[in-house]
């Protein structure tokens, strides 16, 4: 074990839990505690939104995905960079006004809300799809965090794994989401770092190695070195669609990235939150691509037990053991401001949508943060469990929790932003065909076709529409809709 790399990482870990310990200090709210009282500035929050959507995924999961499908996994980052342009150009600015208009603080919130007549229900089937979906994506950022431990300091990963969940729950449990966005942005900063900084070196590396990239990804055999995966016809347009499809995650259906549009304070905010992000996102799927690159020409004679584990392991190699440290805490940082928001999206589902929305209960502001720190506690020990117990890639379990919550909530969003004639029992229908479609689709050998990324956005919205053309809101429901939109105005 590397003294200077464990020393550096501890005191990471103190500094994260020191920035959770100040803002704990702080009078927080119902409100604060869940949306950060829209106070904090649009740079803040892209960088939240970035750390919070490219967690161990884009880490560990990403690139061991490109060093063993090669140049075509390149196609996984266009379609998701795409997506997330798409969400800050076109949808950041339109939760941030909607959510200051019906005074909403979530997502199920946002759509019972819209669509009061059968806002219970949506608030109750909602929450059921987030809590499902979102654990098991909790769970596989806790997994990442014991195989980065494992990988660096030996310890054992059930170890690791426990270390991780304790200084998640502090974090998200002391400051609430204030204190979740500003780590977040540090921990972002890091991420990026790692990102731009481990290429280069490879890069460096390879030339003074006398190295051919080219040479390396040809002899690593055809489906490598091509751009279309050695396929063609109709199977190349399945491998491209499918690396294509998560696309359709950012489409406003992921509620833990959608927050921290709602937290948006005006437009300015916004267009500043964009450029960031939108930067960000470039450098970073940039980097990971190129590191999962050179790592098959680095490393083509190593055997890896665990391809997501290159990053760590390409780190430790090259890299001096200080700079090393700094750069490895970018995985657990990405690790943990994925985590810590999930948590507080399942904990808001809980005390804002369950206990204060759908069963009304009369609670004060400190009772309602207790409900939420307690659900804190409890969603994050559930998570471990999930983690422990879990053997699925961290790659592949993220692929299912982004279809089943991401891709089923994304077209209630665009259908409710966009159509006027979609109704409160579309907005069900919607949702329990993507809950349902997504258990069938990836229970069964058609993941392997195509994937459920795409199914159950298409499921999901061709249902809605065709309940809401069957069941349309009554003419009474809209215009008292419509009257509160215009005295809101």
């Amino acid at each position: 074990m590397n003294t200077i790399v464990l020393v550096e990482f501890i005191l990471y870990c103190i500094f994260m839990l020191g920035i959770g310990y100040y803002f704990s200090r702080r009078n927080m709210g119902h409100s604060d505690f869940l949306l950060g009282g829209k106070k904090l500035p649009g740079w803040t929050l892209a960088f939240s939104e970035r750390a919070t959507g490219e967690s161990a995924w884009l880490l560990l999961g990403y690139t061991g995905f490109v060093y063993s499908t090669g140049l075509s996994g390149i196609w996984v980052a266009i379609g998701i960079t795409l997506g997330i342009v798409f969400a800050w150009l076109f949808l950041a600015k339109r939760f941030m006004q909607d959510a200051e208009k019906y005074k909403v603080m979530t997502l199920p919130s946002y759509l019972a809300k819209r669509f009061p007549k059968h806002g219970k229900l949506i608030l109750w089937l909602a929450t059921i799809l987030i809590f499902s979906f979102m654990m098991f994506y909790f769970g596989a950022q806790i997994a990442g965090a014991g195989k980065t431990l494992f990988t660096v300091f030996s310890i054992h990963t059930t170890v690791g794994m426990l270390l991780s969940i304790v200084i998640v729950i502090i974090l998200s449990y002391t400051g609430g989401f204030v204190s979740v966005v500003w780590t977040d942005m540090i921990q972002s900063i890091m991420m990026l770092a790692t990102l731009v900084i481990l290429p280069i070196v490879a890069i460096y590396n390879i030339y003074t190695g006398d190295l051919s990239i080219s040479h390396a990804l040809q002899s690593s055999g055809s489906e490598i070195d091509s751009w279309t995966g050695g396929v063609t016809g109709f199977a190349l347009g399945l491998l491209l669609f499918n690396n294509f499809a998560w696309f359709f995650g950012f489409l406003g259906g992921q509620p833990q990235l959608s927050s921290r549009f709602m937290a948006l304070k005006n437009k300015k905010e916004a267009t500043t939150g964009c450029i960031v992000a939108i930067i960000w996102t470039v450098l970073a799927y940039s980097g990971a691509f190129l590191i999962g690159i050179t790592a098959i020409t680095l490393y083509q004679d190593h055997q890896f037990a665990d391809v997501e584990t290159i990053l760590p392991y390409m780190a430790l190699d090259l890299l001096p053991p200080w700079i090393a440290g700094l750069l490895l805490s970018g995985i657990l940082a990405a690790i943990i401001s994925t985590a810590d928001s999930q948590l507080l999206v399942m904990t808001s589902s809980v005390s804002e949508d369950i206990v204060n929305k759908a069963m009304g209960k009369k609670l004060s502001e400190k009772q309602l943060v207790r409900i939420s720190r307690i659900t804190i506690v409890v969603a994050g020990l559930v998570g471990l469990i999930i983690a422990l117990t879990s053997k699925s890639l961290v790659y592949l379990v993220v692929s299912w929790a982004w279809a089943g919550v991401g891709c089923t909530l994304s077209p209630a969003i665009i259908l409710t932003f966009l159509w006027k004639r979609y109704s409160g029992i579309g907005v069900i229908a919607t949702i329990i065909a993507g809950f349902v479609s997504t258990l069938i689709w990836i229970s069964t050998p058609l993941e392997d076709v195509i994937s459920s990324r795409f199914t159950t956005f298409i499921i999901a919205a061709v249902v809605g529409i065709i309940f809401s053309l069957l069941f349309p809101d009554q003419k009474e429901e809209k215009n008292v809709l419509e009257d509160e939109e215009t005295q809101t105005a």
